[in-house]
C-alpha cells in the first residue's frame, strides 16, 4: 500500500509518536510525504519515507495528482482544527472523496486506518483499478 503521511504543524509531534507506536505496520508499506516530513519521519522513527521534493502547498497538488492516478491508497493527515478552513489541503481531501480514498485527518481515525490497512481491509485498493476497464 501507499500511504500518505502528513501533519500540520502543531499536529507534526503526534505524526511522530503515532509513527513511532505504529511502526511494525507502517514499514510494511510504501510512505510518501513532503521532504521535510520525510526526512523527520527517518530520523525520529526510523522509517524510510519516500519524499517529495516541494514545498508545503505544492506537496499537496502533488498528491492529490498522485490520487487521481492510484498512485496513493490512503492518507493520515493530521490537521489542527483551529488552523484556517479551505487550506491546501482541501485539494487532496476533495480528490480522496471523488476518487474513494480512505484518509484520516485526526488521531483517532488514523488509528483505525491503520489498522484497517494491516487487516487487509484496504487490499481492494490494489485490484480496484482492474474495474475501471471492465471486460465486457
Amino acid at each position: 500500500m501507499k500511504i500518505v503521511l502528513m501533519a500540520d504543524n502543531r499536529k507534526t509531534e503526534l505524526l511522530v509518536n503515532f509513527c513511532i507506536a505504529y511502526k511494525p505496520l507502517l514499514e510494511k508499506h510504501q510512505l510518501i510525504s513532503i521532504y521535510n516530513t520525510a526526512k523527520l519521519l527517518k530520523t525520529s522513527a526510523d522509517l524510510e519515507v519516500s519524499g517529495l521534493s516541494v514545498d508545503y502547498s505544492a506537496g499537496f497538488e502533488q498528491l492529490a495528482s498522485r490520487a487521481e492516478f492510484n498512485g496513493i491508497d490512503c492518507v493520515i493527515y493530521l490537521r489542527d482544527g483551529r488552523q484556517n478552513k479551505g487550506s491546501n489541503s482541501s485539494q487532496l481531501l476533495d480528490v480522496c472523496d471523488q476518487y474513494t480514498i480512505p484518509y484520516a485527518t485526526n488521531i483517532a481515525s488514523a488509528e483505525v486506518l491503520i489498522t484497517a490497512v494491516d487487516a487487509g481491509a484496504l487490499d481492494y485498493r490494489q485490484w480496484s483499478s482492474d474495474y475501471s476497464n471492465p471486460v465486457d
